[in-house]
């Protein structure tokens, strides 16, 4: 494909803004095209606030569109499978906000259904796009923190609104789905590879949806981490990763949306120095990716495939936690 990228909203939500058409006004390779709501009126309203060319009153519409090339997917996260699949049976490219399905089973299901085309599938964990993740496991893997002892993330954040569609385990909610699952794919990503989950505790908005998460991991070489993640806890706001090495340390504050505030420091040797990165948002950084993706096949680092491993550890978490793992939603 050559030219611009003519992308569609599945459903008017709150992210689309900062997740994709803010970023789409200085990307000379994307155009929104559509959004599509259950209700048209309410995707004609969000199409005229935010000056986007087509509305559409169901979802199966805009999957129809023929001006459109691929869809963003910010539904609740029960509907991010069924939704996935939907869009590559139609033959659109699919960018997915995370958590990319309910749970492990439903993940695998939908990379092998995105492996038999010629799709390309993203999950939408933004931060991995920004430079500072990618100079985080350049020096991870340079070896010059030592041998790793340690990695501890937090995302903490207060969602004191409990109507929110994020508590719904209806629509596979729960603060580990939210905050969490962006905790798990740090420790995976900055950890040097898939933990083993020794024990977690949450702490519950009601019976099988968790507002609080810890959780204690072993990884393959042997170091050990610790998850903590929050929508709702005596930990109002942290968002944290810390790299441990038997020679250094690596501490970034804000990995999440580091464009808001962040600090990279390392320490190696004793020798302390701070590194710094553009403000530009990550967001801007995932739709280039996106965009290089589907217009020249350039890769992705956050696949279907990627995605399995990420929900196999939030699975477990729930598991040791003794909470049922989220289902995909039948709406």
């Amino acid at each position: 494909m050559a030219g611009s990228l003519r992308i569609g909203i599945l459903g008017a939500a709150q992210i689309a803004p900062a997740a994709l058409i803010g970023p789409a006004k200085d990307n000379a390779e994307v155009t929104v095209a559509a959004v599509a709501a259950r209700d048209a009126s309410r995707a004609e309203a969000f199409a005229v606030k935010h000056r986007i060319p087509r509305a559409h009153g169901s979802y199966h519409a805009l999957l129809a569109d023929p001006d459109v090339d691929a869809v963003y997917i910010p539904l609740p996260n029960g509907l991010h499978g069924k939704w996935t699949r939907a869009a590559v049976a139609a033959g659109k490219h699919v960018l997915c906000e995370k958590p990319f399905t309910a749970n492990a089973a439903e993940a695998r299901e939908i990379a092998e259904f995105a492996a038999k085309s010629d799709r390309v599938v993203m999950e939408a964990f933004h931060y991995r796009y920004h430079p500072f993740a990618l100079r985080a496991e350049e020096i991870v893997a340079s070896g010059q923190l030592g041998t790793l002892q340690r990695v501890d993330v937090a995302f903490c954040f207060p969602l004191p609104k409990f109507s929110d569609i994020r508590y719904d385990y209806s629509l596979a909610g729960g603060a580990t789905m939210d905050a969490g699952c962006y905790a798990v794919h740090m420790l995976r990503t900055f950890g040097g590879g898939n933990p083993e989950v020794v024990s977690a505790q949450a702490k519950l908005r009601d019976g099988r949806v968790d507002r609080a998460m810890t959780a204690q991991v072993r990884f393959p070489a042997g170091h050990v981490g610790r998850l903590r993640c929050s929508m709702w806890s005596a930990d109002l706001l942290r968002i944290s990763l810390r790299v441990v090495g038997d020679r250094g340390e690596l501490h970034v504050t804000n990995p999440v949306l580091p464009q808001l505030f962040h600090r990279f420091s390392v320490r190696v040797d004793g020798r302390r120095r701070v590194e710094r990165f553009p403000r530009r948002a990550s967001y801007a950084f995932q739709l280039d990716a996106f965009a290089g993706a589907v217009l020249r096949g350039e890769p992705v680092r956050t696949t279907p495939e990627d995605a399995i491993e990420t929900m196999t550890v939030v699975d477990a978490i729930y598991r040791a936690a003794g909470l049922p793992i989220r289902r995909p939603s039948r709406a």
